[in-house]
Order: structure tokens, then sequence, then C-alpha cells
């Protein structure tokens, strides 16, 4: 794969956001006009601004009428640093979404909520409802910090993991954005409901450090143009890899000595999985160790890293403008430096680390303290009701009865902590009474392991489905496995609708990347832990192909294995040009025992399409056609 870079950005002018950031007065213009409007929807430069306020502009291709006006409806997005939702703002959201919204919330792969389907006129109170019920939408989306992770685990025993709560918030803090914009366009100047802000994150924002603020500016951090593009950070423990640490803009790292007392912070920097189809100097790529910083040294290294990417960052090719394409450009060390002049010291080297793992946290645990919390699995992070499943009910009776605190997790789950043990019964009464589950054991384990985005029908950047398509690809999946003797097998899956890659699929065992209408991308051999990027191995999958394409790569995993070896581990360890001369040569067992040739050949995309088109007109395999074409024009050689 190219990983070049575009012309040199000296030479080129900034992109048209840049333009639309500077004159919107630090995010107020046109919003704070336009949602005085009785209109349906924004213009394109207040939806790009309203991406700061947490919302983006959508539009359901379910409802859409050709010749008719585009079905408006927005998306709102909390920000929950840590995925710390309390009882009280989960009971409102629970109701805008039946009030305002689809009668569903989306847990994100970021540990937020997501609300769906609600109309600009219900925009307003919608996001006041959030705030005044210790919520915030401000910065999930846009050019800017985003929601800050965390492991979710609640180890009271474990102060590593206290820390990693603590900073998760204080970094969110730290890099809030400071504009009076969203209070006075979204609660007419009312400020938040919130504790007062920690001094040390308050000192720490206006300190200058050698450059990293920018003086008389109502965004000290950020300046006029906020940052090229959106920045992502998570905290987490050593060996915790719940928050897929590789693929943040930063990582910090909780270092604790023998009295699990913090002293400071390993940093990892430049992750990124967000890529273009078609464009190779686009790419995912793993976040690199920079070094080790102490603890009282942490906010400022974080401005520093910030700052970076804010002076440097590629503002005029925003397919460019992530901080991995900076590291990539500068490599580490010319990094690194560039960070130590904005931090005025050096950075110390690199803590030694243990294996990262990837943990779900699910099913009934003791948090250390002799109370309880409890990890529930939401296929694909939606809260729904449906039929006699009633997880959207259950949940809400918990919280009102028993008034418990909420940690979303990285893979779209959801954890009560908190919880008395003479609780538990109660609690799994309530859940048995409405259909779900809490026992992680009775969950199918590629379902329980797998992710999947929203795309259609509101994702304007959806080529395809996923969180509609995973449940039936996963179940097609299993029965292949099945099949061929693997019924004990799973593995990571993980698919979206786009490249963008909101539910990291480059760091699955198996990914399927939106390609085409009913087509993805197929990517093999990230590792069950997350700590490895897959690799793209075929460019276009039909839905329709899915089991006569992965027979013969679970075949050959099953034929050349190592003992206990995972799938991702195969993938990597033979490569992919191995699978594929197995793949191209491999005959499938058919049903009455007879060898049937499975050899592929590639066919243009419009090609393809119109093969497509007249099988399905004339009720045929598209096999069929292509044996019977093939045959006539032998017949006519000869």
């Amino acid at each position: 794969m190219v990983k070049s870079a575009p012309s040199p950005i000296a030479s080129r002018k900034p992109s048209k956001l840049e333009g639309i950031k500077e004159n919107s007065n630090f995010l107020r213009e046109p919003v704070a006009t336009e949602i005085l409007e009785d209109t349906t929807h924004f213009t394109e430069n207040a939806v790009q601004l309203l991406k700061y306020h947490g919302s983006y502009q959508q539009d359901n291709r379910d409802n859409r009428l050709k010749g008719q006006e585009k079905d408006y409806q927005f998306m709102l997005r909390t920000k929950n640093p840590g995925g710390l939702v309390p009882p009280q703002l989960y009971l409102a959201l629970d109701k805008l979404a039946d009030e305002y919204g689809n009668h569903t919330l989306r847990a994100t792969t970021r540990q937020g909520f997501q609300l769906h389907g609600i109309l600009k006129k219900n925009l307003k109170t919608s996001i006041a409802t959030i705030v005044k019920n210790l919520g915030s939408t401000l910065g999930a989306c846009g050019d800017i910090n985003r929601n800050v992770m965390a492991p979710p685990a609640p180890f009271k025993n474990r102060p590593e993991y206290q820390y990693a709560w603590e900073y998760a918030q204080n970094i969110a803090d730290l890099l809030s954005a400071q504009t009076g914009a969203y209070y006075e366009i979204w609660l007419d100047g009312e400020k938040a409901i919130s504790g007062e802000e920690n001094p040390e994150v308050k000192a720490a924002r206006q300190r200058n450090g050698n450059g990293t603020i920018i003086h008389n500016n109502e965004e000290p951090i950020y300046g006029t143009y906020y940052m090229p593009r959106k920045f992502k950070i998570c905290v987490t423990v050593p060996g915790d890899n719940s928050v897929d640490l590789y693929s943040q803009d930063l990582t910090l790292v909780v270092i604790t000595n023998k009295k699990k007392q913090l002293e400071g912070f390993n940093i990892f920097a430049g992750g990124g999985l967000g890529r273009t189809h078609g464009k190779e100097e686009t790419f995912a790529r793993l976040a690199d160790p920079i070094g080790y910083v102490a603890k009282d040294d942490v906010y400022d290294v974080v401005k520093a890293i910030v700052a970076t990417q804010r002076d440097y960052g590629d503002r005029t090719d925003r397919r460019h403008a992530r901080l991995k394409y900076l590291i990539n450009d500068w490599g580490v060390d010319k990094f690194r430096a560039q960070v130590e002049e904005y931090f005025g010291k050096s950075v110390e080297a690199f803590k030694p680390l243990p294996e990262f793992k990837y943990y779900d946290f699910l099913g009934w645990n003791e948090q250390g303290d002799g109370k309880l919390f409890l990890g529930i699995s939401i296929d694909n992070g939606r809260i729904k009701d449906e039929g006699s499943f009633q997880l959207k009910t259950a949940l809400r009776e918990i919280v009102e009865q028993f008034n418990l605190s909420i940690r979303l997790t990285p893979n779209h789950n959801l954890i009560f902590y908190d919880i008395e043990p003479d609780s538990k019964q109660a609690i799994q009464d309530i859940l048995s009474r409405h259909g779900v589950g809490d026992d992680p054991s009775q969950i199918e384990p590629l379902v329980r392991y797998a992710m999947a985005c929203p795309a259609l029908p509101t994702c304007g950047l959806a080529i395809t489905e996923s969180e509609r398509a995973i449940p039936g690809i996963l179940e097609r999946v299993r029965a292949l496995l099945d099949k061929i003797g693997l019924q004990n097998e799973h593995f990571v899956v993980r698919m979206t609708g786009c490249p963008n890659g909101c539910a990291r699929p480059y760091l699955a065992e198996l990914g399927f990347v939106g390609s085409a209408p009913e087509s993805y991308q197929l990517w093999l051999g990230g590792s069950p832990n997350q700590t490895r990027l897959a690799q793209p191995y075929t460019e276009k999958l039909h839905h329709n192909d899915l089991e006569s394409f992965l027979e013969p790569i679970f075949v050959y995993f099953k034929k050349s294995r190592k003992s206990k070896e995972r799938f991702g581990d195969f993938c990597d360890r033979v490569g992919l040009d191995t699978i594929r001369e197995f793949a191209a040569t491999y005959e499938s067992q058919t049903a009455n025992g007879a060898n049937k040739s499975r050899h592929r050949v590639n066919l243009k995309e419009e090609i393809y399409s119109k093969l497509k088109e007249v099988a399905q007109s004339q009720g045929k395999p598209m096999t069929q056609l292509v044996t019977e074409a093939l045959e006539a024009y032998f017949q006519n050689l000869s």
C-alpha cells in the first residue's frame, strides 16, 4: 500500500472548512441565526459548525421519496469522559428518545450515546435537556478533542483504574471548548449545572508552556481555527486494551509504583483508522510509543502534543489532516522533538509494559469493595424494545429502582456498578422478565466480540449496510464454521458501512468495510486483542458470495493452523498471498460428496453489475450465466 504524502502544504490553500471556522465567531454563526428559522434543516456552513455542538444533520434514506425534500433529521451525540452516565442523565436520554427521537438509544464505540431521528424544531429542547441533566454534547463531533475514553471496569481495589477515570475526566475538561457559543445558543446563555472545575486543570489551561497557548483568544488552546481534524484520546492501564489504544491520536497509560501510587504516564501517539477507498495515500495506522512523563507534567505534555498537531497538521487536505499523517511524514523522532520544544523539557524513556489484552467485563463481577458490577451486552449498541426483547424498558426500570450510574464500554456495551449484593436478584428478575440475559457465556461468541457502525439509513457517509446487516452475516459465518468442523471457533468481527472505520474494523481478525451497495472489502489478520492492523484481502465481496468466498479461507485455517492458534494470528503468520493461493485451487465439498471447483476470476465492476442484473431478471445464479456464456464462447472458437 502506497503511503505517500500529498504535495507540500506550503503550496496549497487552506480547505473550505478552515474559512468556515474562521468566520464563525467561535462556533456561533450561522448556527445561532438558523436555529431560529422555521426550516427543516441547516445550510451547509451551519451543518459543519453544528458538529462541534454535538449534532450531525442526516437524511433517512429509507424514507426518501423521489422528487421530494430529503427526510431531514438530526443525530445528537453525548460526550461522556470514561463512559460515565449518571442515572439522572440516562433517564433524560431515555425520555428524549421516546419524545423526540426514534425510540432507541445507540451506545457508541467511544463510550457515548447517540439519539437518532430528532427534528430541527426539537433540537434546542433536546440539547438543553441533556445539559440540565448533567450531560453535554459539546465537542462530541467536529475538529476538536472528542470524548476521552477509559477502561469502564469500576475496580475499587485497583487504584490504576481509578486514576484512568480521574485523568480521562480532567483531560476532557482541559481540552473542552471554551467558547460561550454552546450555552448562548442552546441554553440562552445559562451556564451548565456542574461542579467546580479542578484547579489544576484550570491553571494548566492558561499556562503558556513555550507557545501552547494562544493569548487574548476565546479559545486559549485551540485558537480561532480549532484543530485541523478530529482528535481522539484515551487513558488506560497497563495490559488493558478495552479502549483500542493503538487506534487513538493520543493514549496515556497509567504508571504506578509498588505501592500503587500514581507516578506518571506512558505516551502513545499517531493512531487512526479512517481512510478513503481508492486513495492509497490514506491509510489506517497504529499509534507509536513516544515516551514517559511524570504525573505533574501530564497536562503540559498533552497541551504540547495538541499544539504540535494544531500548528503543523495539514489544514489544506482534510484526508491528510489527522495526527497520524503528521507523525508518518515526520517520523517519531522529529515529532517528539517538536513536542519537547512546546513542553519545555525532554520526554523521558518509555516504561516497560505487559502485553495488552482485550476485556469486555460482561456479566456479574466483584468490584473490590464488597459491591458488584454488571456488564450487559448490547447487540451493536442499539438499546430498544422489540417483541419480547425489552432491553430499553429493563434498563430504565433498573435505573429508576436502584439509582445506578452507568459506564458505557468502548465496545458499545453497558456496565451498572456500585450494586449492593442484596439487589442482585431483583436486577436479575427485571432483566429476565424483559428477555435480557446477564450471563455472557450464553452469548454466541461471534456476536459477543463483534461491532458494527449504524450506517444506513441515516449516516450520510454509508455506502452499504452495517448494523442492520451484521446479525445475518454472523449467523451465516457461524453456519459455515459449523459446516467445516470449526464449531468451537470464534474471532473478532467488525463491520462498517464505509471506509472511515467507526467500528474499528481494521483491528479485527475479520473486518468488513463497505465498498459498494451490498458489497464489502474484506480485511484479515488483526489480532484477537486489537494490537495489530489487519490487511486488505479483497476489494469487493458481494454479500451473496459470502459462504463460497470464506469457505476456503476457513478450511485452510483448520488444515494449517498451529495448536490453539487464533484465526487472526494464523492469517498474519501465513500471509494473505498464501491464503489466496490455497483459495484459488480449492475444491468445495458438495452435499452429495462430489467435489466442485471454486476457481475465481475477477470481473470489472460494470460487468459484474450487469451480470447481477441479468441473473436477477432471469432468476438464475450468476455462476450459471457465466458458465453458459463461456460454453457458448468456446463452442464458437471450435
